[in-house]
């Protein structure tokens, strides 16, 4: 067994242990997953542990298989925990990394950024976000992804399959340094238990969105989003979010932004989450104002708080379906209404029903989850007739993309319209329908996001400097139809820094067209040849403009019948990859679940060299533009114009545009 400690370097270059570090102790203050359900038969038990053990050396078998077998017996899966290394899991500074290729070295930083422990909801479990977003399936994977970033030249390019390094491949300076693939199953098997079924026996994982994609960037990467979507939402009922009330759920990896932008937004927000550990964790980081645990106390403070039309978030620990009841029955008028729990992962640990305590369900889920299936479903219906009887009252209530109205219906709820169209069969909207999709989305803004890689805050500070001019000087001569879209991303980039938005790596987002990240990265490149910072690290979410396909989330206001397809995600990570992307990848399932939407997303690496310039303006403009000439032959009204004004400054872009239908003419033939 290993006993002497090596340096970081020494450990990532190690790869794979010759020697067999020690078994590692159970860590119970760091917030793990649940156990997940028994799903292998006995011989699917025995392949699920050889696909475990190849990673190894002969000689280590015998010592890691009971290991191994006890880990699937306790937590459903093999993480290899022995593996997970004895440094510190953090963004360091790029320089600080092994590595032949500065490309590989900036990727590296971000795998460790999605594993902080101050960022990653399960670190332990490789598990960024959303219940089940790994950024790999196990400790070994990891280890091996490092050693060959490490040892990766300008000309090779790592392949990833589902979490597992295939290996490093020729290429050419210009192809991407890594290419992802997540979950991308044949499509009849990507139903939830297909996805426990083959995580378990360790053959693909479930991505997310950026978990899978190393370009998480912690909370902050939904603030923005849900910032904007707070700010619209209020707009859309015509009121201010002064001393209005938001009430939703989800304190998660995503969710957990919820209550910082309802502060920055201006509202008063109640929040509801049933896990202490993660509560406490967002009561220590800020990112909530107070918490609360008696529905007595939470009636008198809303109350308090809208007397005094105060700018407040305030998380209940506790069930979110209390909340909603509580409130009907105290006659407390909820203004704005949403849900985030993790409705895309249901039965583990994505929705904790009403009636159960936190560890009533975890240890349901696992050993009886047939019984906690019926028990989510009871509770999604108690759910949503407890929210038909606010908005009985007037309450806005959009679904937040995050598969609630779908499990919902799916659970026999009073949710679907009394008179369904296509695309509009729930009797609530997805926020992407009424809020960001033709506000925003259409019109080409979405999160785009960069990663300061020296790790400096003063290069963060000129990055936000940089971005702001550039954004106030296209504003100059925006057309009417996206200053608002301009402003709001102005105010938001003017109050980052005093918003401590950063957890983890030095990284920014804002809302920006094609223009505007071109302009802007355009901009951070020639910063960095001048010497006034190092290098940077773009990306975007990959809810976005044109990176993902999901009928209930990005492409829910597509009306044309084409939302079930996912052309323009593949389309996507196809362009982006040989327009100089520096890694893409591709997904099956995000935010709304496995086998309900395909997603993209890329990272790319500025280092103020006139190769970076050139493929930043190639990469981005397409990265858009892709998502907007989908939109307008949708007949996307804001997509149309944005496609024609994109067409009119670049000579090279012609597309496909709809020609309208006289709608008389289809009645009376």
């Amino acid at each position: 067994m290993q006993t002497t400690t090596l340096s970081f370097k020494d450990q990532v270059l190690e790869g794979i242990p010759e020697v067999l570090p020690q078994p590692r102790t159970y860590d119970s203050s760091i917030n793990h997953a649940p156990k997940r359900k028994a799903i292998l038969n006995t011989e699917e038990e025995k392949l699920a542990l050889r696909n475990a053990l190849r990673y190894f050396d002969k000689k280590h078998h015998k010592t890691l298989l009971p290991e191994f077998k006890n880990e699937l017996a306790t937590y459903g899966r093999i993480y290899m925990y022995r593996l997970r290394p004895d440094y510190k899991m953090y963004a360091r500074p790029i320089e600080e990394y092994p590595a032949k290729s500065k490309q590989a070295a900036a990727i590296m930083l971000m795998i460790q950024n999605n594993l902080d422990n101050a960022v990653a909801q399960h670190p332990h479990e490789l598990i960024t976000y959303g219940g089940n977003g790994g950024v790999f399936s196990n400790w070994a994977q990891y280890r091996l992804t490092m050693k060959y970033l490490a040892e990766m030249n300008n000309n090779q390019t790592l392949v990833m399959y589902s979490g597992h390094p295939m290996g490093l491949f020729p290429s050419h300076k210009e192809a991407p340094r890594v290419v992802v693939t997540n979950g991308i199953m044949i499509p009849n098997y990507s139903k939830p238990d297909d996805w426990e079924k083959f995580n378990a026996l360790g053959v693909t994982q479930y991505g997310q969105m950026t978990a899978g994609s190393y370009m998480y960037i912690g909370p902050q990467g939904i603030v923005h989003g849900t910032t904007i979507t707070v700010l619209n939402g209020f707009r859309k009922i015509n009121k201010e979010p002064k001393g209005n009330l938001f009430v939703t759920s989800g304190l998660g990896g995503m969710s957990g932004a919820q209550p910082k932008a309802g502060n920055i937004a201006g509202c008063i927000t109640v929040c509801a989450e049933v896990n202490p550990k993660i509560t406490q964790v967002r009561l220590d980081q800020g990112w909530i104002d107070e918490k609360i645990t008696d529905l007595n106390q939470l009636v008198a403070r809303v109350n308090k708080a809208k007397a005094e039309k105060e700018t407040i978030s305030i998380a209940y620990l506790g069930n979110i379906v209390d909340v909603w009841e509580k409130f009907d029955d105290a006659n407390i008028y909820i203004d704005l209404g949403s849900d985030q729990t993790s409705l895309h992962n249901p039965w583990a640990g994505g929705y904790y029903p009403v009636g159960l305590s936190f560890e009533e369900s975890n240890e349901m889920m696992a050993n009886n989850p047939k019984k906690f299936k019926v028990k989510v479903q009871e509770s999604l219906k108690k759910h949503a007739d407890a929210i038909n009887k606010h908005t009985a009252k007037g309450t806005y209530f959009f679904d937040y993309g995050n598969a609630f109205l779908l499990e919902a219906s799916r659970a026999g709820a009073d949710v679907m319209s009394e008179n369904p169209t296509i695309g509009r069969e729930f009797k609530y909207p997805s926020y992407v329908q009424d809020i960001m999709g033709p506000m925003c989305f259409d019109y080409g803004f979405g999160p785009f996001r960069w990663v300061c890689a020296s790790g400096k805050p003063e290069d963060l500070a000129k990055t936000d400097e940089i971005a702001c001019e550039v954004l106030e000087e296209i504003m100059q001569n925006s057309p009417q139809e996206i200053q608002q879209q301009m402003a709001d991303n102005i105010q938001w980039i003017k109050g980052a820094q005093e918003n401590k938005l950063v957890v983890g790596s030095q990284a920014r987002i804002l809302y920006a067209d094609a223009e505007g990240r071109m302009k802007i990265a355009e901009a951070f490149n020639q910063a960095i040849a001048n010497g006034e910072i190092d290098e940077v690290i773009l990306g975007r979410d990959h809810h976005d403009v044109s990176g993902t396909d999901s009928p209930y989330r990005e492409t829910s206001n597509i009306y044309d019948g084409s939302r079930f397809t996912a052309d323009m995600a593949i389309h996507n990570v196809i362009g982006d990859s040989f327009r100089g992307a520096t890694w893409v990848s591709i997904h099956n399932g995000g935010g709304v679940g496995w086998g309900e939407v395909i997603n993209g997303g890329f990272g790319m690496v500025l280092d103020g060299s006139k190769e970076a310039s050139t493929r930043l303006k190639q990469m981005l403009f397409w990265d858009v533009n892709n998502g907007i000439s989908r939109r307008s032959w949708a007949r996307n009204e804001g997509a149309i114009f944005a496609i024609k004004r994109a067409m009119e400054t670049e000579p090279n872009l012609k597309v496909t545009l709809p020609n309208e239908v006289d709608n008389n003419l289809l009645e009376t033939n």
